[in-house]
């Protein structure tokens, strides 16, 4: 199984800027000493030019004026900062799963005419509408458009014990002219990444229930029973799922054996990596409308995000508990399950340069998603800590 090419994001380091003090020649030294007054802002500047490189004695700050108003900014900064969290986090919490917007401009079927439409179509699709504000679950959010009723988006937050947990997955939908007679038509943001058997890197959505892949009975679209809900939640439970690897036809057979199992966890392996690209994808280029979920999601489940990535490096399983989140789940409920413990992984000989491609590759989104995090406004104090304590020259 080859791993996908990973996409590149370059950062531009700000170049240091140099500052220069013109010296005195002495030429009118004794013509200009009895109208020399003292600047205090002049010498100020000059001892910031001066030690801006060294590290001065604990105390000396409170004694340099340019120390103190050198503080006072950085404390400014952080005020600012703050207020910027809080407002991400005050628009993220009044976000609702359910909303009408007035038009999509980067919908994947925004070109695409639904034609013409009948009375009972529109009455279907704001019967949709409604099942929709009523029932979605928690981990679901839905747009749809006022200037266009065919048009729907959704985001599905990626469910916890799966190599997709905490990830942001969005799909455009388009509601055709004969449906319901027809499924939607579904696309999903793949940012040109497959990261499971059924989501293709083109945005090709595999589910029977779409009429996508082979199905029977319950599986297949029944337009009397079959709801764009229903799609929604099928798309979580049953795409984005603990085992992806065995959503590939034709593997389902090999669950139960040793390479199955182990070809699942390599599998894993390569979609948490994808997972979080899109992570990226997402923060950098949040699909319309969805700015400020992305933005508050990420800042809430950063630290998280951070400790999973940790967590895999050490060679756990991707998709087993990480022991801050089963520490916290004891300060919630008082208790802990013993089945939540990770499990290891096992090294084989013939898989170890594919885990050491694993551990490059993910020691290099983990610094991608440290910087994105801190922008959001995560609690990422702990990793800075570990990278600067790293960093520190051996004593």
């Amino acid at each position: 199984m080859s791993e996908s090419e990973q996409q590149d994001f370059d950062y531009v380091e700000n170049e240091e800027e140099d500052y220069y003090m013109e010296d005195d020649d002495g030429d009118n030294e004794e013509e200009d000493e009895s109208e020399y007054e003292f600047d205090a802002a002049d010498f100020n500047q000059q001892l910031a030019d001066k030690f801006d490189d060294l590290d001065l004695p604990p105390g000396v700050e409170a004694t340099v004026p340019w120390l103190q108003k050198l503080a006072a900014a950085e404390e400014e900064d952080d005020m600012s900062s703050l207020k910027t969290e809080d407002e991400i986090d005050k628009k993220y919490k009044s976000f609702r799963q359910f909303y009408t917007v007035e038009k999509f401009s980067d919908h994947h079927y925004a070109s695409t005419s639904v034609g013409k439409t009948s009375r009972e179509w529109a009455k279907r699709i704001q019967h949709e509408w409604k099942l929709l504000e009523k029932d979605l679950p928690a981990s679901i959010y839905v747009r749809v458009a006022e200037d266009r009723m065919d048009l729907l988006r959704a985001v599905i937050i990626g469910p916890k014990g799966t190599p997709y947990h905490d990830g942001l997955f969005f799909f455009d939908a388009q509601f055709t002219s004969s449906y319901p007679s027809a499924p939607p038509t579904v696309h999903y943001h793949s940012g040109g990444l497959r990261l499971n058997p059924n989501l293709y890197n083109c945005g090709k959505v595999c589910l029977s229930l779409l009429g996508t892949w082979s199905g029977s009975g319950c599986e297949k679209w029944n337009p009397n029973q079959s709801t764009m809900l229903q799609v929604l939640v099928s798309i979580q439970a049953l795409i984005l799922n603990e085992k992806p690897y065995f959503n590939e036809p034709g593997y389902a057979g090999s669950a139960n054996t040793p390479t199955g199992q182990q070809n699942s966890i390599e599998y894993n392996k390569n979609t948490f990596l994808h997972s979080c690209r899109t992570m990226l994808y997402s923060l950098r280029r949040p699909p319309e409308h969805f700015a400020e979920l992305v933005a508050g999601h990420f800042r809430e489940h950063g630290r998280t995000i951070l400790s999973a990535c940790k967590h895999y490096m050490e060679g756990n399983l991707v998709g087993s508990v990480v022991p801050e989140e089963e520490e916290s789940e004891c300060n919630d409920t008082g208790a802990s399950s013993s089945s939540s413990t990770p499990k290891q992984d096992p090294i084989k000989p013939d898989i170890i340069g594919r885990r050491n491609q694993f551990y490059t590759n993910l020691a290099t989104l983990f610094e991608d998603l440290l910087m994105e995090f801190n922008v959001k406004g995560a609690d990422t104090r702990k990793f800075v800590e570990e990278k600067r304590k790293k960093n520190q020259p051996a004593a």
